[in-house]
C-alpha cells in the first residue's frame, strides 16, 4: 500500500533540494516553478513518485530558463 503524501512536505523539501543545486535562483522564483510543476502533477492518480517528477520537470524548467538567459 502507497503511503500518503504530505504536499506541503513534498513542496518543501524540492524547494530545498532545488536552492542546494541552483543557489544563483532567487527562492521566490523557485517557489514559483516547484508549486506550478507539483500542481501539474498532483492531480495525478499514482503520487508515489510525485516528489521526484516534482524534482525532475522544476530542474528542467530552471536549466531551460537559464540557457535562454546566455542566448
Amino acid at each position: 500500500m502507497a503511503k500518503e503524501v504530505d504536499d506541503a512536505e513534498t513542496i518543501r523539501h524540492v524547494i530545498e533540494t532545488l536552492e542546494q543545486k541552483y543557489p544563483q535562483v532567487p527562492r521566490e522564483e523557485l517557489e514559483a516553478v516547484v508549486n506550478e510543476e507539483f500542481g501539474l502533477l498532483a492531480g495525478r492518480p499514482v503520487r508515489d513518485y510525485l516528489e521526484i517528477l516534482t524534482e525532475r520537470a522544476a530542474r528542467k524548467r530552471l536549466k531551460l530558463k537559464k540557457a535562454a538567459k546566455k542566448s
